[in-house]
């Protein structure tokens, strides 16, 4: 299998419309209404969000997005992976694992401190793959406010 890790840039809305399309299909979004290509073009531009995708044959089969935080306890910032998603029959073959590496080697080049990423505690797989990839568990809880009725 030929896998290809790709950093997109503003350029390459094909590619992130595909990668989102993944992620409403591996999320089971319902009702998910994809933004328009300006948005998302000026998404690609913004320096503290990133996205990676994993290509075979030139068509995306996954990804994830990160975003750079700020913080106040340290000059370095800190990267949150938004979403990692791989298309369901090309999972448990290590393309996960090769965004992983890619993501965090491109963020130590950066001048990252640290990179971090919730899983829900019900998703058993997800937990055993971050685990996989050196990730070290922590147990908290995410609080969510919903702001706006969807």
């Amino acid at each position: 299998m030929n896998i290809k890790i790709e950093k997109l840039n503003h350029h390459d809305i094909q590619k992130f419309t595909e990668l989102i399309n993944v992620f409403e299909a591996v999320f089971k979004m319902n009702h998910f209404k994809i933004p328009d290509e300006i948005y998302l073009q000026e998404l690609l531009r913004k320096d503290d969000f990133f996205v990676f995708v994993a290509l075979q044959n030139n068509k995306v089969i996954g990804g994830l997005t990160s975003y750079i935080m700020q913080q106040y306890y340290s000059k370095l910032p800190l990267v949150y992976i938004y979403d990692l998603a791989i298309k369901t029959e090309f999972q448990r073959q290590g393309i996960g694992k090769m965004l992983i590496t890619v993501n965090n080697s491109y963020c130590k080049s950066i001048g990252i401190e640290e990179v971090m990423v919730d899983a829900d505690e019900v998703d058993d797989y997800a937990i055993k793959f971050y685990q996989s990839t050196g990730a070290i568990g922590k147990k908290v809880l995410h609080f969510d406010y919903f702001l706006i009725d969807k």
